[in-house]
């Protein structure tokens, strides 16, 4: 019996979404976790509001929430729907990303950075900062990557792939600084945080400067336009704080998939 090529790659799909969605099982915890300065290995999940160990049935990435409507078994304590958001977006990334790379490095490399864009995105959204484990971390795993497979950056050799993550990661940190350090000039306080600056700095880090200049124009272009919109809609008022990651990390998300194709139309 032979199985033909559509069938194959249906079954290729379904596989990347159902391993995606336990990773993005794992990013919860980390989210969870990370900012309260908690193991991410031990305990086991428990639930958030009894504290009571939750079985392996009821930690199917996606189908428990659904089947337990977002409540716990034990105490009916609700759960979050990020639980829910998460798994399903990072099943959703991580398929687009073989879809559009396939069998290749870049795949495993761009889930890699995809994953901890997630938590950077959410951590922030709840807590105003991104964890060093993410930004620092990012820049180390952008570095020995890019050295390991140059091809990252579009060049041959570890000391051209270690040089073109350099420039990025120098150029990301240096952008972001810079604009923090004329934004508290002029406004007299911090206009932006440092969380910020390293995130630009590990996404240069994997990807190089190119992707760090369309990072800073998308980003700031979503920002200025989610920003102004808040405050129309009176959720947040001129000069107010907003987490500025999540907009660096869909910028970074949009050049993984299309951004590089954009680059050399414009070019």
């Amino acid at each position: 019996m032979t199985v033909d090529r559509q069938s194959m790659a249906a079954l290729l799909n379904a596989v990347v979404f159902v391993f995606a969605a336990c990773v993005g099982s794992f990013l919860n915890v980390c989210i969870y976790r990370i900012p309260r300065g908690e193991s991410i290995v031990w305990p086991g999940s428990h639930c958030p509001s009894c504290g009571k160990p939750i079985a392996w049935y009821d930690n199917i990435p996606l189908l428990s929430y659904v089947i337990l409507r977002g409540r716990c078994r034990h105490c009916g304590g609700r759960i979050s729907p990020r639980y829910f958001l998460v798994e399903l977006l990072t099943a959703a990334l991580f398929s687009l990303i073989w879809r559009h790379y396939g069998l290749h490095v870049e795949t495993a490399v761009y889930w890699l950075l995809t994953a901890g864009l997630i938590v950077g995105t959410f951590v922030d959204f709840e807590h105003m900062i991104i964890p060093d484990r993410v930004t620092l971390g990012g820049i180390a795993a952008g570095l020995v990557l890019s050295g390991l497979f140059p091809q990252l950056h579009g060049v041959t050799g570890s000391l051209g792939g270690l040089r073109a993550s350099v420039y990025g990661i120098l150029l990301g940190a240096g952008l972001l600084w810079t604009v923090g350090a004329f934004g508290k000039l002029l406004f007299k306080k911090e206009a932006m945080g440092l969380g910020d600056v390293k995130l630009l700095a590990a996404i240069g880090a994997f990807m190089g400067w190119r992707a760090v200049l369309f990072t800073v124009m998308i980003s700031a272009l979503m920002g200025s336009l989610a920003g102004g919109f808040l405050i129309l809609v009176g959720r947040h008022s001129l000069g107010s704080r907003i987490p500025y990651g999540p907009y660096l990390a869909l910028a970074a998300l949009i050049w993984i998939l299309w951004g590089g194709q954009w680059w050399a139309e414009y070019v």
